[in-house]
C-alpha cells in the first residue's frame, strides 16, 4: 500500500504575506511533530478470483448536490435482451434535494476509488486489462433516481409496495426493464432512493466497466462478496437503500 499525504506537505511551510510578495518558511521538526497529516491517494493491488486488482483511493470526505440527465452506458447490441439498447439507461441521476432541512440537501461520500482489473499480471506476455469500476467506500442522502434499464444487482426496500431486487430477474439483472412478480417494487413507482438507515450509510455503489464477467470481493466492513459482475457495465447497489416513492425529490440548481 503507497500513501501520498497531501496534509503534511502543506504544514512543511508557512505562508508570509506582505503588500505585493510573498514567501515560503520551513517549519521546524519540533513545529512539524505538532501537524497530523492524513493520507490523500492510498494504491492497493490485491489478487482475488483469479484476478488482480489496482486500486486508487481518495481519502476525502465530499458533500455533493448535482443533476446528472440522460445517462446511457455499454451501448451495444445484446441480443438476448436489448431492452433500450443500453446496459444502463438513467434519465435522472439526482444528488440532493432542494426541499427539506440542510442536511438533506447534500449527499455524503467518503473515500471515492478507481480499481482497476488485470488477469495474468504476472506474464508480461499475456497480461491483459480486463476493465476497472468506479465507487465510493459509502454514501448517505436521498438521491433522486428514474431508470429505464439497468445491468446489474440492486436491492431497494420499498416498504408496503414490497422490494425491488435485480435478483429476481430471470435474465439475471442484465439490461432489466424492472419488470417483477407482484407484489414487488418497480422502476414506476419508485422516484429515488434514500442511501444509509440508522445504522450507518450505504456502503456498496459502484459501477464497472469490463470485457468479461469478474467477482470482485467483499468491501471490509461487509461479509458478503457482491453479486458476480457481468461483462459491459455494471451497476453494484445493495446496502440499506430504501425508495423514495412517486416523483424524484426536487432539486433546483443552485442561485447565482
Amino acid at each position: 500500500m503507497i500513501r501520498v499525504c497531501l496534509a503534511a506537505l502543506g504544514a512543511a511551510a508557512t505562508l508570509h504575506a506582505g503588500t505585493a510578495s510573498a514567501q515560503l518558511s520551513p517549519l521546524s521538526e519540533q513545529e512539524l511533530s505538532a501537524h497530523h497529516g492524513q493520507g490523500f491517494l492510498v494504491l492497493t493491488n490485491s489478487s482475488h478470483g483469479g484476478h488482480d486488482f489496482t486500486r486508487i483511493a481518495l481519502g476525502a470526505d465530499v458533500t455533493l448536490n448535482a443533476n446528472f440527465r440522460n445517462i446511457r452506458l455499454g451501448e451495444y447490441n445484446y441480443a438476448p435482451r436489448n431492452g433500450s439498447g443500453a446496459d444502463i439507461d438513467i434519465p435522472l441521476f439526482q444528488f440532493g434535494r432542494s426541499d427539506g432541512t440542510e442536511a438533506q440537501r447534500l449527499v455524503q461520500i467518503t473515500n471515492p476509488y478507481f480499481e482497476f482489473v488485470y488477469k495474468n499480471a504476472g506474464d508480461a506476455a499475456t497480461r491483459e486489462v480486463v476493465g476497472m469500476r468506479f465507487g465510493f467506500e459509502s454514501i448517505a442522502g436521498d438521491i433522486g433516481l428514474t431508470l429505464n434499464t439497468l445491468s446489474g444487482s440492486m436491492l431497494v426496500d420499498g416498504g408496503a409496495a414490497g422490494m425491488l431486487d435485480s435478483r429476481t430477474d430471470p435474465g439475471g439483472g442484465k439490461r432489466w426493464d424492472g419488470a417483477c412478480t407482484a407484489p414487488c417494487l418497480n422502476f414506476a413507482q419508485m422516484g429515488g432512493v434514500r442511501a444509509g438507515d440508522v445504522n450507518g450509510p450505504s456502503r456498496d455503489f459502484w459501477i464497472a466497466a469490463l470485457k468479461s464477467a469478474v467477482q470482485f470481493q467483499a468491501p471490509a466492513n461487509m461479509p458478503q462478496a457482491p453479486d458476480l459482475a457481468q461483462a459491459g457495465v455494471w451497476l453494484n447497489w445493495r446496502d440499506r437503500l430504501s425508495a423514495l416513492a412517486g416523483m424524484p425529490p426536487p432539486n433546483l440548481p443552485p442561485t447565482r
